[in-house]
């Protein structure tokens, strides 16, 4: 016997062992059947992944701290997204059109930033870096 042939004797076996338990009315037959049909040959193939829920403008805000950015992939909070991203395949564009954010959305937290541009300053002024204390 064929597969087809196969999933035909099934949803006939099933739609009957189903209308002689349950009221049906016999315009809805044909849907019962594409129903049954449908979800035997779909067995045994993988479930398509749900598409990722798009955040809010209120979770956008509240993910951009000013001592990190909670990256929308994992939950946890990053100092700079840019490595966090590329281990997962994506870059900083694919990222913001995936979660639906703007276009100037950061990839690095504003402290993290101030921090790294006051160091650049000092060298290029010729101070050399400035000594960072360790927080206490």
């Amino acid at each position: 016997m064929s597969q087809a042939h196969d999933l035909t004797t099934h949803t006939a076996r099933i739609a009957a062992a189903y209308v002689s338990g349950n009221h049906l009315p016999a315009a809805d037959l044909p849907a019962a059947l594409r129903t049954i049909h449908g979800a035997l040959a779909g067995l045994g193939r993988p479930a398509a992944a749900p598409a990722p829920a798009k955040p809010t403008e209120a979770q956008i805000r509240a993910s951009i701290r000013p001592d990190a950015l909670v990256s929308f992939e994992d939950g946890r909070p990053y100092k700079t997204l840019r490595r966090h991203l590329t281990i997962r395949g994506l870059s900083p564009a694919d990222y913001r059109r995936k979660h639906g954010l703007p276009i100037d959305y950061p990839m690095t937290s504003a402290d993290y930033s101030a921090r790294r541009s006051a160091i650049s300053q000092a060298i290029q002024a010729g101070r050399g870096a400035p000594v960072l204390q360790a927080a206490e």
